[in-house]
């Protein structure tokens, strides 16, 4: 079996495991699946997953990475603190490893300020910051030590932030996409089923 749209892949996606009992302190909220496929679909087109090698950072239970995956992703590199989620994302992967050909993993549980591995691209959905301040800053500044492509999703309030660290890190951005990021209820203070944020994914290249 082969996927084979961007709708197909979103489809399959959305029926991943996800979140058991998410943490409000780390910011894990699931990533949509139309927003993954979109993004990793894309990625697809411009020769940048198939027999690639990808670190996937804060990658909860693994929607990017396995999407990455199943376009022929060579390695993925699944890397988040949470021991929980990371089980799940486990889990995730040898359950699509059962029905899909798809390439090798290894999951690090761990800070992401550890990782220390050279890969092809970076994509990430890190905690906004809006619960420890600056832990965003950490991802980006991870990544760009990683490789000279990054995708990264923040909060498109902090554009500007987003800019000056790529600056400081001699990356520049190429190309950015702006998405209304649903987060489902699952906390006591969300008042409606589905709360809405303005996000924005960032693609980074090393300025050679």
């Amino acid at each position: 079996m082969s996927i084979r749209t961007k709708k197909e892949l979103a489809i399959f996606l959305s029926k991943l495991q996800s979140f058991e009992k998410p943490s409000f302190a780390l910011e894990q909220y699931e990533t949509p699946s139309e927003i993954a496929a979109t993004w990793i679909w894309d990625m697809a087109m411009k020769s940048e997953v198939a027999g690639k090698t990808i670190l996937d950072a804060a990658s909860g239970p693994g929607i990017l990475g396995i999407g990455l995956l199943l376009l022929g992703a060579r390695k993925i590199y699944f890397v988040d603190k949470d021991p929980d989620v990371m089980q799940t994302c486990i889990e995730n992967y040898n359950n699509v490893k059962k029905e899909y050909e798809i390439g090798d993993a290894e999951f690090i549980t761990e800070d992401i300020s550890l990782f220390d591995e050279q890969v092809d691209v970076v994509v990430q959905n890190p905690p906004f910051g809006t619960k420890e301040k600056h832990v965003d800053k950490k991802f980006l500044e991870t990544a760009f030590r990683s490789s000279n492509i990054v995708y990264s999703m923040h909060k498109y309030s902090t554009k500007k932030f987003v800019e000056a660290v790529s600056r400081d890190h001699n990356f520049k951005i190429v190309e950015n996409w702006r998405f209304e990021f649903g987060i489902k209820k699952k906390f006591s203070h969300h008042t409606k089923p589905v709360k809405y944020i303005d996000v924005g994914l960032w693609k980074m290249v090393r300025v050679q």
